[in-house]
């Protein structure tokens, strides 16, 4: 997740100056079975370390050689961070989850993916919003991050979240499984733009919609031109519906999601689309 510059005073604040999260924690603590002698845990534990260490390069590996099929950006990319912009207390007195749900017309029974959710800021609110009858994906891929949002979902028993663990590549939604997608102060983080657009295209649902939040700053400084992501998006067969302005100076932009005619064939014709836009920053 992400942290951005704010212009009213109260609020600026940038990534590193994030006061520790402090996350409801369950009591309860799974019981380890005894060991009965240190040998036997030595050599557990040692197998276990290396079956998780090559599962982990095998992972990175095939995340790596995927992303190479598609086109880098031609800009900087801003680190991950944080899982946070700031207090969640300052949000809600902003009012910034209820603007950008009601930009979009949010509403019970649709099936959103908050993509980047970090520790779960907006997958609060949206969990509220489409109630019992819709569904939420919160899509992140930092480990830490994910296992936050784990066990704050447990914690909440939000039964309409579902968390999903994406690559900078791949967000890993299921096919045809949501109405709208959300990327909150986070797309100047993704590594591998491209690719991402690409294989979330077929995750919508007819006439799906993706929302981008974002300040208008250079991407190495935790924002996105507007001009650079519409360009980067269109490259890949996503058209611009709106633009909203943020009280604070932020804006949000609206694609329409590319259908099975309208988006690429594969990652060749995604590279020729790119080199065709020339988008720069």
């Amino acid at each position: 997740m992400m942290l951005r510059l704010r212009s009213s005073s109260r609020l600026l604040c940038a990534h590193m100056c994030l006061p520790a999260l402090s996350l409801p924690r369950t009591s309860a603590r799974r019981r380890v079975t005894r060991w009965t002698t240190a040998a036997s845990l030595a050599a557990y534990l040692g197998l276990a370390g290396t079956a998780s260490a090559q599962t982990t390069a095998a992972q990175t590996a095939s995340a790596q050689t995927a992303a190479a099929e598609f086109p880098a950006p031609n800009r900087p990319v801003s680190r991950i961070v944080a899982p946070r912009w700031i207090a969640e207390n300052d949000r809600d007195a902003f009012g910034e989850a209820e603007k950008v749900m009601n930009i979009l017309n949010i509403r019970a029974g649709q099936r959103v993916a908050d993509i980047g959710a970090g520790d779960g800021y907006y997958v609060r609110h949206l969990s509220e919003r489409v109630g019992a009858r819709g569904l939420v994906y919160g899509q992140d891929i930092e480990p830490r991050y994910l296992s936050m949002l784990r066990e704050r979902v447990a914690d909440a028993k939000w039964t309409n979240v579902e968390v999903i663990a994406g690559t900078p590549g791949d967000p890993a939604l299921p096919a045809a499984s949501i109405d709208v997608a959300l990327m909150i102060h986070m797309y100047h983080e993704i590594s591998d733009p491209y690719a991402l657009l690409y294989r979330l295209a077929p995750a919508f649902r007819a006439g799906g919609r993706l929302a981008i939040l974002d300040q208008d700053a250079p991407t190495d400084r935790h924002g996105t031109p507007p001009r650079l992501l519409i360009c980067e998006l269109g490259a890949v067969g996503y058209s611009r519906v709106r633009r909203d302005e943020m009280p604070d100076g932020a804006y949000v932009v609206t694609f329409r999601a590319p259908d099975a005619a309208s988006r690429p064939r594969d990652a060749a014709e995604v590279r020729a689309r790119v080199a065709a836009a020339n988008c720069r920053p």
